[in-house]
């Protein structure tokens, strides 16, 4: 039988007495602090919710305000953005400072460059990224709206491209190397679209796979993880851009790009393995034309099987192969086009993310529709092999609803008394990771991880 759709994430604070319909907390537990007076305290404690009521909305409402701070942490104040793109408008290249005239990332469809610019007497460093020519944009991504996956837009505009900078493959003076004689008429700087972006970005996802085979090799259990949390940043941002309305571009490793987050706590300076990037989604355009032939019928089945099928189906087939991708194992296009469970590569099993991971990747791959896993189901998945329930939860009792809203609230007071305990000692403010994590408890129901722990685990 077809499986139901995960239900919509709904808040976790609900009372134990309550069922049915999901309820948000009373504005009142939402501005219960320490300092509450007394009085008021007495009579919340009166209703019938009672204590454990009570102490259930205080948390939730304590993980929302933990959530929308971290995210201010890790994006940026709205106001200051507004302000910013305000002070770019009708700026060009003249009004910026060139930081590194080579390209700090190179994606599959733009050069991103190092540039700095002087707002409110501060020195702010961005990205000007200047697509390729074999892409157009679709100018969809200055009305995306702020997510911290997505690639924010500041500005753009249309000028000559400095001298100074090298773009590989455009004519013009680019020579690294000292030129042995100056041309009388020197070539003319291409007239190219610039966009102005917020981060810029360290690498793309491409560059950190060929990177890392050492280090899932030697830490199978830190890299497997950090790709589930970039899996989940990738989820993440697909779920804001169809709630958009708004269709992603090619989801290629070569069109993710990686941003290094603030310096990680001091427990984990010095562990390369544990800094986790942000991981944006960048690819706004159309690809006019592949500049390289297809190899065989299938691989031109491909491309023209990703570009026909609605975004959604192009994109659960794209994070199915991504999945492979980022443990390295080989899969080819073929496994793809036949969407035939038996016939994808086997996933060794190196860690506990492993066989969750090769069921993720099955399911978004299968060849039934309806036995296939939406975005929105994988990142339930992701998040509960991040962070529970693990199977052994249900080896001494069977999966339940009140099992596991017992889990839930256990987990959220205990992840609230780690704030509170970090926070008291030495630690470094929370990071992304953290900030993933509360994100999940804050949203998450007992409902939803009943239908992702019977997918997960069947």
């Amino acid at each position: 039988a077809p499986k139901k759709p995960l239900t919509k994430s709904q808040s976790l604070g609900e009372p134990l007495a309550r069922s049915g319909a999901q309820q948000a907390p009373s504005p009142s537990l939402k501005e219960v602090t320490f300092g509450t007076a007394d009085g008021e305290l007495g009579q919340l404690l009166e209703s019938p919710a009672g204590v454990c009521g009570v102490v259930l909305g205080c948390q939730e409402a304590s993980l929302a305000r933990l959530s929308a701070h971290m995210q201010e942490e890790l994006v940026g104040p709205e106001e200051r953005q507004q302000l910013l793109e305000a002070e770019l408008a009708g700026k060009r290249w003249a009004a910026l400072g060139v930081l590194d005239p080579q390209p700090c990332c190179q994606s599959g469809d733009a050069w991103y460059f190092r540039v700095g610019f002087t707002f409110q007497h501060s020195q702010l460093q961005f990205a000007a990224k200047v697509p390729k020519p074999c892409c157009s944009s679709l100018g969809v991504q200055s009305s995306l709206g702020t997510h911290c996956s997505i690639q924010r837009l500041l500005g753009r505009f249309t000028d000559r491209l400095p001298r100074e900078l090298v773009l590989p493959g455009i004519p013009g003076k680019h020579s690294q190397g000292p030129s042995r004689e100056e041309p009388a008429c020197p070539v003319p700087q291409p007239v190219l679209q610039v966009l102005l972006c917020a981060e810029v970005p360290q690498q793309t996802l491409a560059d950190f796979m060929k990177g890392s085979h050492a280090l899932h090799r030697t830490s199978p259990g830190h890299y497997e993880r950090l790709g589930c949390l970039l899996l989940l940043q990738l989820c993440l941002g697909l779920e804001h851009l169809r709630g958009q309305n708004v269709a992603q571009g090619d989801l290629c490793p070569e069109n993710l790009l990686l941003v290094q987050c603030p310096c990680p706590p001091p427990s984990q300076q010095g562990q390369k393995e544990l800094s986790l990037p942000r991981l944006l989604i960048s690819s706004f355009f159309k690809v006019q034309e592949k500049q390289r032939p297809c190899s065989s019928s299938q691989e031109q089945d491909w491309s023209q099987g990703l570009a026909v099928p609605s975004p959604p189906a192009a994109a659960e087939l794209s994070v199915g192969r991504l999945i492979y991708q980022i443990l390295h194992v080989d899969i080819s296009l073929e496994n793809i086009l036949d969407f035939r469970s038996k016939r994808l590569p086997e996933i060794p099993s190196l860690s506990i993310y492993s066989a969750g991971l090769k069921r993720l990747a099955t399911l978004l791959l299968h060849r039934d529709p309806q036995q296939r896993v939406s975005i929105e189901q994988a990142r339930g998945i992701l998040q509960v092999l991040l962070w529970g329930p693990r199977q052994e939860l249900f080896a001494r009792s069977r999966r339940s609803l009140a099992l596991l809203r017992s889990w839930l609230q256990v987990k959220r007071a205990l992840l609230l008394l780690r704030f509170a305990e970090n926070s008291a000692g030495a630690r470094a403010s929370p990071g992304l990771e953290e900030w993933l994590c509360c994100q999940y408890f804050q949203g998450v129901t007992e409902h939803t991880l009943y239908q992702v722990t019977q997918v997960l685990y069947a």
